[in-house]
């Protein structure tokens, strides 16, 4: 008796399944989208040779700038969330208010720290 003839395994090559594109108007894309657009300007600090004191307060402004830009990213990606995207991806009122309200927090914080020694508003 003779075998049959069976042909060698393999594998079955399926193509990829396409993911649906995500969802431009949700938070998460929307902060994504505006974090990638942003750059400083690249310019040096005025000052020629600050002393240690005026050195630490830039250094805590550099810090609240840092966070006063991602509070100002949520801020602004969940108003275009609110706008454009569903009803599930609105953070609320209370939520932007307190995010308006960390803004300005961080500004008046910033705005003394870069304010020159001795000069009061």
């Amino acid at each position: 008796m003779t075998a049959p003839y069976s042909p060698a395994p393999h594998s079955i090559q399926e193509p990829p399944a396409v993911d649906p594109a995500p969802n431009p108007n949700t938070l998460t894309q929307l902060l994504r989208s505006i974090g990638a657009g942003a750059a400083a300007d690249g310019q040096p600090w005025p000052e020629r040779h600050p002393l240690r004191s005026r050195q630490i307060a830039l250094a805590d402004a550099d810090c609240a700038l840092a966070g006063q830009r991602v509070v100002q990213e949520l801020l602004l990606a969940a108003e275009r969330a609110r706008q454009n995207g569903d009803p599930d991806q609105d953070v609320g009122d209370r939520v932007m208010e307190g995010l308006a309200m960390a803004c300005l927090a961080l500004h008046v914080f910033i705005q003394e720290r870069v304010r020159p020694l001795g000069v009061r508003s």
